[in-house]
């Protein structure tokens, strides 16, 4: 949910109204011509939105007093939401409410096309949106207000707003609890970077994790290739007093580690060596392989946030294995097996293998025998649950046999239009704490911090898998031919 714009005017009976404050957020405006396409109308200027909603409002033309399409009975308005006619069209929706002589106005993103007009239940935003101008009300009427006091808490706003609503994004609608928080100022005596929105004030600390997805497609074909490929996020969190703290984070690898390609990094980062950018995953011909170390320096926003993004093409994929799956008569016939590579961590936080049945019935009888681990049939009786654990065995190699008989199909069981006869696989969940498959690090000395104070450095890392498939290799799959893209 985002906001394109926020308005408070001050309105007098009689008198001609004014903006007070307002703020438009360009990258939401973007958003929204993409998500409204051909029924997408641009915010006006104040004036012109101002003029608008005064009419909308009943404010203004006090000589009109029946308008036929405002105040007709065939349009009876239950809510705060309006349609303004602007020249471009009507922006809608617009919510607005009146007390004690201000208006409270809005207007969110609705994610969608808007003709023909969504129903106000199915937008998200909305809800959100009139929680924000809530928030507003509360803190702009929670003192006895004169003309002074109104004047000096319309000019705490901007910095309010970038705490409670960055880049257009509600966070928080208690602007009175952000003032407990946060230090606000309308003379700046040292200029913040747009991504830190607010100053900490506490125990410094620095938390950094790094984590890689491996994905993999597995065939045991000899004419199609098996494919696996490593994408990391490096998450960092700086709780540092100062506005312009500075922290440089190095990513290291082994000596046989795997060079990291396609390097995303954050704004906020304020310097790169260029040999960071140069490795493409995409370039086959591509020798220019960095292998660190990858310094990053930067200056940190004052929330989460990814300081930067990665792929690497690892020689080999962590575990290995195949999937025979064979119809005889009633029943199936399967053979599952899994060898963990040698260089790999054997110390899993989990570790499992599901095998779905679709397009099938549920499952009325199992044989099996496993030489590690447990084997469960979910309660649905569509899916087998091979639970390994946290450790392969010493030989590294575990194996499934069994044949499954299945009843009549009824509506419950589940169906997949690519997985129909033979063709269907074993998906494998794991997680391998303090671990990467290409040997990426951030130890402690790695982590550079220029701030006052002694901050508490703390690193982790770990290996998730996400989208691994092994399919059958006796029945036709989908193939990808290219490398996989996160």
């Amino acid at each position: 949910m985002a906001l394109r714009g926020l308005w408070l005017i001050s309105y007098e009976q009689g008198a001609c109204g004014a903006v007070m404050f307002s703020r438009h957020y360009p990258t939401v405006e973007k958003r929204a011509k993409a998500f409204n396409g051909a029924s997408y109308v641009t915010v006006p200027e104040d004036s012109v939105f101002l003029k608008a909603l005064l009419f909308e409002l009943k404010l203004t033309d006090p000589d009109k007093n029946f308008v036929e399409y405002r105040d007709s009975c065939s349009r009876i308005n239950k809510t705060s939401v309006y349609a303004l006619p602007t020249g471009g069209g009507d922006l809608w929706p617009v919510l607005a409410f009146q007390k004690s002589g201000l208006i409270y106005v809005c207007l969110p993103l609705v994610e969608q096309f808007l003709k023909p007009r969504p129903p106000l239940i199915s937008i998200s935003g909305i809800s959100q949106a009139f929680a924000l101008l809530s928030g507003l009300l509360v803190f702009i009427n929670s003192s006895q207000k004169n003309e002074a006091e109104m004047s000096a808490k319309v000019g705490q706003l901007p910095s309010l707003l970038m705490q409670a609503c960055p880049y257009g994004t509600p966070l928080d609608t208690d602007l009175n609890g952000l003032l407990d928080n946060i230090h606000v100022s309308t003379n700046h005596t040292q200029k913040q970077p747009i991504w830190r929105i607010s100053t900490y004030k506490g125990k410094p600390q620095v938390n950094v994790c790094i984590t890689e997805k491996v994905k993999s497609m597995q065939y045991d074909k000899t004419d199609v290739a098996d494919m696996w490929q490593v994408y990391g996020t490096v998450t960092c969190k700086c709780d540092l007093e100062g506005a312009t703290s500075n922290v440089t984070v190095s990513l290291n690898l082994p000596a046989n580690g795997s060079p990291l390609q396609d390097i995303l990094v954050h704004p906020c980062v304020t310097s790169l060596d260029s040999a960071i950018l140069t490795s493409c995953s995409v370039d086959v011909m591509d020798d220019s392989a960095f292998s660190g170390p990858y310094k990053l320096p930067f200056t940190p926003p004052s929330d989460l946030f990814n300081l930067c993004y990665y792929t690497s093409q690892v020689p080999v994929p962590p575990i290995l294995g195949f999937y025979q799956l064979k119809e005889e008569e009633l029943q199936l016939k399967l053979t599952v097996n899994l060898k963990l590579h040698e260089s790999v961590k054997n110390a899993f936080e989990y570790c499992e293998a599901r095998i779905p049945f679709f397009n099938r019935g549920p499952v009325a009888h199992l044989e099996y025998k496993v030489s590690y681990g447990q084997l469960d049939v979910s309660r649905e009786k569509s899916l087998l649950v091979w639970v390994i654990g946290q450790k392969f065995p010493k030989s590294l190699e575990i194996s499934l046999t069994g044949t499954v008989t299945f009843r009549s199909m009824s509506k419950e069981q589940p169906v997949d239009p690519i997985c129909t006869g033979s063709t269907a696989y074993v998906k494998l969940y794991f997680r391998i704490p303090d671990y990467t498959l290409t040997g990426c690090y951030a130890d402690q000395h790695s982590v550079q911090v220029f701030s006052t104070g002694k901050p508490k450095i703390s690193t982790s890392r770990e290996l998730i898998s996400s989208d691994y498939y092994i399919w059958n290799s006796k029945a036709p799959a989908p193939v990808v031919y290219r490398t996989l893209f996160f």
